[in-house]
């Protein structure tokens, strides 16, 4: 039975509904996409590609249907970087971890046809759990859930970068031979492409980091963003799925780590307001960045004597996105809250940067 009688849900920023709707009901085989008053509602906290939650209607699913409610993720609206923001790319390597122990959501489909929303766009698995996105949520945390919920994340991300590429059809991901070299050229690029004013000591960071590149040890698949508030915890303080691989590649898994503890610090110390905040709070238990790193050299097997290049241009990359994030603020095509601070954010993190680099 269907209610024909309802009114149509009101499309969310960036994604008309009628046309996605159709285009579902024509193409895509998995059950929980058939029939249906289609309704999205965008999620709250990504800064980039943007991630709505999409569901049907249960009144108007078949007895026994699969219940109604995944997942959908599309570029950001206005102004894109270029090489970022690929639907293909994150697709395949959630396809490809799958059958692996790093978790990942299941997707269901992917659609490279920008007519049908506007943009690529893929659809995947609602995973259940908790997104840690600021302290007032891991203040709920004992010292001790704190901790186990650091180790689950430093165990995943070692775990994933122990998967053999090859192994997992990925040897073709991205070209590890020269990443590093490639990655600080890459990010100079993109800030290029989004400069719309001075910033001190930005090109400065950049050159310092081109001029002492480190000798990676091995070749793994690099998250690229990989962060407490990019993974699903479950109810048992595990980690449920990992999030948001846009930035995925082959390369040198200690750039991973070296974003990781830049996140891992004090991002409102910064003077970034609300733009960008940490849930990770020492007070409520968390270990520190040091005992972080230690855990995963043990796991990994790597040393990390290097790691303050890879911090420093953590914090480099972090400024980048965050001017282009600051670049499409101004021009009005951010969707959502958070944006503002982005700006003053920038300077601060490229100051971090080079300071982390002069003391390494």
């Amino acid at each position: 039975m269907t209610h024909s009688a309802e009114p149509r849900a009101a499309d969310p920023p960036g994604l008309a509904l009628a046309p996605l709707s159709a285009y579902l009901a024509q193409h895509a085989l998995h059950a929980p996409f058939a029939g249906g008053a289609l309704s999205a509602e965008l999620i709250a906290g990504g800064k980039s590609n943007l991630t709505y939650v999409l569901r049907r209607d249960a009144g108007s699913r078949s007895v026994g249907a699969a219940p109604g409610a995944w997942v959908l993720r599309r570029p950001p609206l206005g102004h894109v970087l270029a090489t970022a923001h690929d639907m293909a790319r994150e697709y395949r390597v959630l396809s490809a971890l799958a059958p692996t122990g790093v978790p990942v959501p299941e997707v269901y489909h992917l659609c490279q046809d920008p007519e049908v929303i506007g943009a690529p766009f893929y659809v995947m698995e609602l995973v259940e759990g908790t997104v840690y996105r600021d302290r007032s949520q891991t203040a709920q945390l004992t010292p001790g859930r704190a901790r186990a919920l650091s180790w689950a994340l430093v165990d995943v991300l070692a775990d994933l970068h122990a998967v053999d590429p090859v192994r997992v059809g990925l040897a073709d991901f991205g070209r590890p031979e020269g990443y590093l070299e490639r990655q600080v050229a890459r990010w100079g690029k993109q800030l290029a492409a989004s400069r719309n004013r001075e910033v001190p000591g930005i090109d400065e960071l950049h050159e310092a980091l081109g001029t002492a590149v480190p000798q990676p040890q091995r070749a793994a698949i690099v998250h690229g963003d990989y962060r407490l508030d990019n993974v699903i915890v479950d109810e048992n303080d595990r980690i449920a799925a990992v999030l948001d691989w846009e930035m995925a590649t082959l390369g040198d898994p200690l750039a991973d780590v070296g974003l990781l503890c830049v996140y891992w610090t004090e991002l409102e110390s910064l003077g970034g307001a609300a733009a960008l905040t940490s849930a990770v709070d020492s007070a409520a238990g968390f270990p520190g960045q040091e005992q972080l790193v230690a855990r995963y050299a043990a796991r990994s097997g790597l040393d990390v004597a290097r790691l303050p290049w890879y911090t420093a241009f953590g914090y480099f990359k972090l400024a980048v996105i965050a001017e282009g994030i600051h670049f499409r603020y101004l021009s009005g095509q951010t969707v959502g809250s958070g944006f503002e601070g982005m700006g003053g954010l920038v300077p601060a993190l490229v100051r971090r940067g080079l300071d982390t680099l002069a003391a390494g």
